[in-house]
């Protein structure tokens, strides 16, 4: 198989089917690990093709890791209606169940961007199949307890300093009550979206993935 080749796939759930994506598509890749990217509002217009989304799909891959990306449901040609994170958290663990049934015995990572890193990172705390998580603009204000408390799992949250959609003050507050081994990497006057800063979110996804059997080592903050 064409490591390069892009797999159209439909993941199935009790509701229908979510639609994804997967590269590579090959089920006999040795990877280390596989990899789940959560898009961002389904109400706002978030999908799996999110710029966001798709450059975090994208340097993972590029580490020989078998990325998903899906829409969850009512998005693109997923089945189901928006449900306000609850349907979409059993979304993530189905697009799970889907990796783990083709890369039987291969751990995860899940990322998240903005509404998808909600979803994603209390999937990845309760999740064993999860081994690592990474938050690319957590909205802190939607924990409203605490899904990661008990987590130690090695995480990983990127965030402009110039968030306008979830300040960057209220999540490293947040980021303070978060249990280690974690680590916080602000990116200097990027907005929401991280425009013009994608190549450096890459880099720095490619450092934390490459460093996650000493990950406990690394300084919290950047």
């Amino acid at each position: 198989m064409n490591s390069n080749q892009v797999l159209h796939v439909n993941i199935p759930t009790p509701q229908g089917h979510l639609e994804g994506i997967l590269k590579p598509e090959d089920e006999h890749t040795l990877a280390h690990y596989t990899a789940l990217v959560c898009h961002p509002h389904p109400l706002y217009g978030g999908t799996m093709h999110n710029k966001v989304v798709f450059k975090a799909a994208q340097i993972l891959q590029a580490l020989n890791i078998p990325a998903l990306r899906f829409n969850f449901r009512g998005v693109g040609h997923s089945t189901g209606t928006y449900d306000e994170g609850r349907g979409e958290m059993d979304d993530a663990r189905y697009a799970l169940e889907f990796l783990s049934r083709r890369y039987p015995g291969v751990p995860a990572i899940i990322a998240g961007f903005s509404f998808g890193a909600y979803v994603g990172l209390n999937v990845a705390a309760s999740d064993d199949r999860v081994q690592a998580m990474i938050g690319l603009g957590v909205p802190a204000r939607m924990f409203d307890d605490n899904p990661l408390q008990d987590s130690h799992k090695p995480k990983l949250f990127i965030h402009g300093t110039a968030d306008e959609v979830a300040p960057y003050d209220q999540a490293q507050q947040w980021f303070d009550l978060v249990p280690a081994p974690k680590r916080m990497i602000a990116v200097q006057g990027a907005d929401h979206f991280f425009q013009g800063r994608l190549e450096e979110v890459q880099a720095i996804i490619a450092d934390f993935v490459r460093s996650l059997d000493t990950f406990k080592q690394l300084p919290e903050t950047v």
